[in-house]
């Protein structure tokens, strides 16, 4: 190959590639975009965790919201739950603006639910979320308002303030830890989690720990410790902070005194009272209630402390009667499918059993049945 030829080649690439260069760099400068380097200031304060509950995505977009509204003269209505009071006084200083004090925050869990007073009726065995659970059946229990238990909450809180009691089947929230991001309230598919307004240091506040909005009486027969919008709780407030909507109540956080004639007043030990010390409710120690069953007795107590009864036996025994098919016995499936689960299981003593043969016809199975059953 002639050697005049490469040189020329990569003459030409190389005068290419500036020109390209000097191209790229002219529209980057024609085109730049001008960020005020107080961003970058206010960026090195917040405390990077890009947890969302300033409502911006991420440090750097609040850090852009902060600047734009110092220019606007005010920065209300902003705040970073993780940095707290502390982390918006140094914002404001390197805008040189001044910042109210953002009641502090905490969230809750909305749902008193425990193993002790809803009891199960089934085994959900489906991918442990919550989202995934409430999207395909209704939980483990009779309640389609409350927590399914399958921790999406304790997952999505990036600073370890949620765990799931082992004992209780609920989350529970460490108020030490609780930034207040809102990250488990979005994540809660039944909205369980609430991150509402608490009151000083302690973080006390009263809470009514139910969302079930069935009428009194249903919702007694599915869980023990139910809000049965009584309005107890409503006219033993004295600065109007409780209120009965949809047959479940709920307190307001802004007018609540926390003088504690709620918690007192509700007869099922729906109110809670909270504060970084831990929850203090009225236990109900009793499941729900079920035909002669004895009435539930109240008392105050820590939530963990709770005493409970064993649940009542069944009235009857119910036994099972095997049916056969030409002498061969049926599996379970087949058994339903043919004669009903009515006659599977029956509470006849077994002596009075009877046998499927006795009750066949002469007739032949049509052949889509025998298909059904596998004997075909």
């Amino acid at each position: 190959m002639d050697f005049q030829v490469i040189l020329i080649a990569v003459a030409a690439l190389a005068v290419l590639g500036f020109v390209l260069a000097l191209l790229l760099f002219v529209v980057s400068k024609r085109f730049a975009v001008k960020e005020d380097p107080r961003i970058g200031q206010v960026l090195e304060v917040l405390p990077g965790a890009n947890c969302g509950g300033c409502g911006f995505p991420g440090c750097g977009g609040m850090a852009a919201a902060c600047v734009k509204a110092a220019d606007a003269g005010s920065l209300d209505g902003l705040n970073c739950p993780v940095g707290g009071a502390e982390c918006m006084q140094q914002v404001a200083g390197i805008l040189g603006m001044e910042v109210a004090a953002a009641a502090p925050k905490l969230a809750v869990v909305r749902c008193n639910g425990t193993c002790e007073v809803r009891p199960r009726f089934t085994a959900y065995d489906g991918v442990k979320s919550c989202r995934v659970a409430n999207s395909t059946c209704m939980g483990e229990t009779q309640c389609s308002y409350g927590c399914l238990g399958c921790g999406d909450c304790v997952d999505a809180c990036l600073f370890d303030a949620i765990h799931m009691n082992p004992k209780t089947g609920l989350p529970e929230v460490d108020a030490t830890k609780c930034t207040a991001c809102g990250a488990c309230a979005k994540a809660c598919p039944r909205g369980i989690m609430e991150v509402r307004n608490v009151s000083g240091e302690n973080k006390d506040a009263f809470v009514v720990t139910c969302m079930n909005m069935d009428k009194g009486a249903d919702a007694m027969k599915i869980c023990g410790s139910s809000c049965i919008a009584c309005k107890k709780c409503q006219n033993a407030c004295g600065s109007d902070a409780v209120h009965v909507g949809n047959n479940v109540a709920y307190i307001n956080p802004e007018a609540c005194v926390l003088c504690g004639a709620c918690f007192e007043a509700c007869p099922r030990g729906a109110i809670a009272s909270i504060s970084v010390k831990g929850i203090e409710r009225k236990v109900i120690a009793t499941m729900p209630k079920t035909p002669g069953a004895k009435s539930a007795t109240t008392q105050i107590a820590k939530e963990t402390d709770a005493t409970v009864t064993a649940p009542a036996k069944p009235a009857k025994e119910w036994k099972p009667i095997e049916l056969k098919y030409d002498g061969a016995p049926l599996l379970p499936s087949q058994q339903i499918l043919l004669a009903g689960p009515k006659d599977i299981s029956n509470p006849v003593p077994a002596a009075k059993e009877v046998q499927f043969e006795a009750k066949r016809t002469d007739a032949p199975l049509p052949p889509s049945q025998l298909i059904l059953l596998g004997l075909k």
